[in-house]
């Protein structure tokens, strides 16, 4: 599961990664060291593919009588309850109701700059950070816009979509990872129409290009979003290259920069 993750990158620098522009914001955007469901978030949807959008993590389908937080979407749906690594099934979630239809014509980009991984069996008390030796970069996501039969509000909101564990999480030990979509596929994701290619950019991201590391329990309270949440206290799980070493996640710098969002 991905519930937890880190978007620090400042508007401009996003804008300027993914070529696109912000819309003006409804409020002040700030780095986020613990973004979880409920929290307003970075995204780019396939219908404004050009346009940085900010929608609810935690996805309420369009058919839903309440409101709902749906943060993750399994790529083999049904498939694979074990949790199998070499899970080679087909992908389930073309079918599932919640969906079958953002999976084929609502899809997004969802902008990181790393994300919280606990251990399976103790979940967030054995905390890890997790990072790409580049960022920001995008997880794919999938969105849907529900209106509230109370009051006639519409809401945006976002799924991630989730994959089988690559070798590193499996070291944490975590059983799934966030779909991360290579640099490349980033806009095939957008506007892919057959279900084929879709399904086939919904893998395990290669262990080699990122690392992790233990952070302190802290993290666990969704109040907490400060810097000092993704200071280490441990070793990383991976040995890295002198020169991974220049291109890692920092702490210090992340997220500087603000901007004044008024037009």
């Amino acid at each position: 599961m991905c519930g937890r993750y880190v978007v620090v990158a400042s508007v401009e620098e996003i804008e300027k990664r993914f070529q696109v522009t912000a819309a003006q914001l409804p409020f002040d955007f700030q780095p986020n060291f613990n973004l979880g469901p409920g929290s307003l978030a970075p995204v780019i949807t396939n219908d404004k593919p050009n346009e940085l959008q900010f929608f609810t993590f935690g996805m309420t389908p369009f058919w839903a009588k309440k409101r709902m937080y749906l943060f993750n979407a399994r790529a083999e749906g049904d498939g694979n309850m074990d949790n199998d690594p070499d899970y080679k099934g087909g992908k389930g979630i073309i079918s599932k109701p919640s969906f079958r239809k953002p999976i084929r014509s609502q899809r997004c980009l969802v902008i990181a700059d790393a994300f919280i991984e606990g251990s399976y069996a103790e979940g967030l008390d054995k905390p890890h950070l997790v990072y790409l030796y580049r960022r920001p970069f995008a997880f794919a996501g999938i969105w849907d816009v529900w209106k509230n039969p109370e009051t006639e509000q519409e809401v945006h909101s976002f799924a991630i979509i989730t994959t089988t564990a690559n070798p590193l999480l499996q070291k944490i030990p975590h059983h799934r990872s966030p779909v991360i979509l290579h640099e490349r596929d980033e806009r095939r994701w957008l506007r892919a129409e057959h279900l084929q290619e879709i399904t086939t950019l919904l893998e395990p991201y290669p262990a080699e290009e990122m690392n992790a590391y233990p952070i302190s329990p802290k993290v666990k309270s969704p109040k907490a979003t400060g810097r000092e949440l993704i200071e280490p206290v441990g070793e990383r799980l991976q040995p890295e290259l002198e020169l991974r070493m220049k291109t890692e996640l920092r702490l210090q710098g992340m997220g500087a920069g603000k901007r004044d969002h008024r037009h």
